[in-house]
């Protein structure tokens, strides 16, 4: 690292959830940790920059540094949405006050941190899902188009799902259920409401419902067990292409991904691994060369 012109390393995992930073010094030494809002960035390339500068601000705080130190950082960015070509190019074209910037996707930080900068395969399934192998210097994708269109396997999806079922159940067309009850009154049991809220729900908005899934399912809520076979139907579905694609092995990352592992077949749960680190190793080795999706 004689060569490598900055003083820090800062790897951010963003997503349409939330957004971490952590600091770290060439050593590798972790000085500094923060979470903050969304910086997924087809949720507004802006909103992701500002939520992004705010994680690193905290960060810095814990680690002792000051604005006067940015210039002296190398960002790793693995954000949500940067595999969309002209979202990447918006959201580089914006100002910051760091040496260096690096722009992948989520998924990408991830593999890297997974298989400790090795050739790997990873699924992510939470509050989006997507799935990547690293083979030979090339990276191939699967999903990860973004709610409502893809993201199958993920919270928003079986969010949606769920809030469908329930408009359903009120029309007399499917069962009521515990899990039915239980959303209804989550919104005092005003169908408008739900209409109202629909209009303006994001992706974490529906994958906020996930946990209460799961938990419905460890009691036998039919609705609530029929999701979960659905989610894990999906993710086995990501899984297989990237078995086409060359995968070996798979680690199943995320919320979702960490839960429904013994929903999934016995043939699946065989390819599963277990990651050797996360997205945020993976950005931090992002921040150490160019990793970049596209050229600027």
């Amino acid at each position: 690292m004689v060569d490598f012109p900055f003083a820090y390393l800062v790897g951010v995992d963003g997503g349409g959830t939330s957004c971490r930073a952590r600091i770290c010094d060439l050593a590798g030494n972790i000085l500094g940790e923060a979470k903050t809002g969304s910086a997924n960035i087809l949720l507004g390339g802006e909103i992701a920059m500002a939520s992004i500068q705010q994680a690193i601000a905290l960060a810095a705080q814990q680690a002792q540094l000051t604005p006067a130190d940015y210039p002296k950082m190398a960002i790793g960015l693995a954000l949500a949405g940067a595999e969309q070509q002209q979202a990447w190019h918006a959201f580089m074209q914006q100002p910051h006050p760091y040496g260096a910037i690096t722009l992948n996707t989520d998924a990408y930080g991830a593999c890297l941190g997974a298989w400790d900068g090795k050739d790997g395969a990873i699924l992510i399934a939470g509050t989006g899902s997507c799935g990547i192998l690293l083979l030979d210097g090339e990276q191939h994708v699967v999903g990860g188009r973004e709610f409502p269109i893809s993201d199958q396997g993920s919270g928003a999806i079986m969010g949606l799902r769920l809030i469908q079922q329930v408009l359903l159940s009120v029309d007399g067309i499917v069962p009521t259920t515990e899990l039915t009850q239980h959303v209804l009154s989550h919104f005092e049991h005003d169908i408008d409401a739900i209409v109202s809220w629909s209009k303006t729900a994001r992706p974490c908005d529906y994958g906020q419902f996930s946990p209460v899934i799961f938990r419905f399912a460890a009691q036998n809520d039919s609705l609530a067990v029929s999701l979960l076979q659905q989610t894990a139907a999906d993710i086995e579905m990501w899984m297989q292409a990237l078995i086409v694609r060359g995968a070996t092995r798979i680690c199943l990352m995320g919320g979702i991904g960490e839960r429904i592992q013994t929903w999934l077949t016995p043939p699946m749960q065989q390819r599963l691994a277990t990651p050797q680190g996360d997205a945020m190793d993976g950005a931090i080795a992002m921040a150490r060369g160019n990793h970049n999706l596209f050229v600027r």
